[in-house]
């Protein structure tokens, strides 16, 4: 029988994991940090063994580098009205690069001199300050700095400089953040090419760390996406592993011949709710019933995913959005083709779509098999057209029937 105190300290070494997973630079004003500083050393360790991540626990923040995730695997940053964009992207590098030397202390008007400065020793084409566009790119960015407490406002206010380019600002910076927001040294790769490969690379750990990693950070990971060596050390090792999932992560796994995947019965590991409110939460929920229901393959043989005839998946949010027009957002009834785009890239980061592309197990030249059973995954997405939709296996768990209440 486990000790009561032994229980206490598993519940806070489980929530101390799961906060620094949804918030891999935790500050000291979240409710967690108190919990990282205690079991700091044993937090480092368990992320170190388990999934090859490195830890660093400072006095006023803690920093988990989620290197290695795998080529495109990434999550973008989110801002109130979508993603980054590539601008944004690079004048949130640009302003990094500025504030790692300097004073503690800077004026907008001068740390966006210092930016631009930057850009052009670096050959990066930037277009006049004063465009909105720009200004808003810049914005954006600079506030993300401020999110993380790299920047701290002292007199005035960021935000305001999207709207009107003689905005001034002054700001104190917190120079061991901004050291520590790249989880990969640019220092270590000789070309922007390396620099990409060497923050994708899963690193000695191999499979073990890999398959991991992507379990963890992704809704769902299918046979396919795995390489041979993944593969079979995912059937080797998927039971022994499931326990250290609930255990140190609260989270229960599903096996399948499919693939595998991890979920969170209390839902707050993640940063995208589905099912979950509004317009095209609620359209992607019953488009995707509606294409399990009528593209379900046979059972017998192993199918990820079944390909969405052309015209398809049109023809359903045509017919949902007029059944649902009094209760749907009208921007959305009056488009249904901006409601289709947004229910494919929400059901497509969920991973219950996906387009028609050659998989890694497609482009492999053996298939591998372990303890003389076959790990078969070529093929197993159907021979749709190229760049077209595939449905994917885990959106039989979304299969739900309809109602409308007049």
């Amino acid at each position: 029988m486990t000790d009561a105190p032994d229980i206490a300290l598993a519940a806070e070494r489980r929530r101390a994991v799961r906060a620094l997973l949804a918030a891999p630079l935790l500050l000291r004003e979240n409710a967690d940090f108190p919990l990282v500083r205690r079991h700091a050393e044993w937090l480092k360790n368990w992320f170190g063994n388990f999934l090859g991540y490195r830890l660093i626990v400072e006095a006023g923040f803690a920093r988990l580098f989620k290197t290695g995730l795998g080529p495109g695997l990434g999550r973008p940053l989110l801002r109130d009205s979508g993603p980054f964009t590539p601008r944004m992207y690079a004048y949130l590098c640009l302003a990094v690069a500025v504030l790692l030397t300097g004073a503690e202390q800077i004026l907008l008007s001068s740390l966006i001199a210092d930016i631009r400065a930057a850009a052009a020793e670096a050959g990066i084409a930037l277009d006049e300050a004063q465009r909105p566009a720009e200004r808003r790119a810049l914005s954006a960015a600079l506030r993300r700095l401020i999110a993380w407490g790299a920047l701290r406002e002292e007199q005035g206010t960021v935000a305001d400089y999207a709207e009107d380019q003689h905005v001034e600002a002054l700001l104190t910076i917190d120079r061991d953040i901004v050291a520590h927001l790249l989880a990969t040294p640019p220092g270590r790769a000789g070309s922007p090419a390396e620099f990409v490969r060497a923050a994708a690379e899963a690193g000695p750990g191999g499979s073990r760390h890999a398959v991991r990693r992507r379990l963890i950070e992704h809704p769902v990971t299918y046979v396919d996406d795995l390489g041979s060596a993944d593969r079979a050390w995912l059937r080797r090792e998927q039971r022994r592993d499931e326990r250290a999932y609930l255990e140190h992560l609260g989270l229960l796994t599903e096996l399948r011949a499919e693939g595998v995947a991890l979920f969170d019965p209390d839902d707050e590991l993640t940063d995208v709710r589905f099912p979950g409110n509004g317009t095209v939460a609620q359209a992607a929920l019953l488009v995707v019933g509606r294409l399990v229901e009528e593209l379900r393959p046979a059972a017998g043989t192993l199918v990820v995913g079944v390909p969405i005839p052309d015209g398809h998946l049109d023809r359903i949010v045509g017919e949902l959005t007029q059944r649902h027009a009094r209760r749907w957002a009208a921007r959305y009834v009056n488009d249904p083709v901006a409601l289709r785009e947004e229910v494919v890239a929400l059901l497509a980061g969920m991973g219950l779509l996906a387009r028609s592309v050659p998989t890694i197990a497609d482009t492999e030249p053996d298939e591998t098999t372990t303890a003389d059973r076959p790990v078969p995954a070529r093929g197993v997405r159907g021979d749709g057209p190229d760049g077209g939709l595939v449905l994917l296996a885990a959106a039989a768990r979304y299969a739900t029937s309809e109602e409308v209440r007049s």
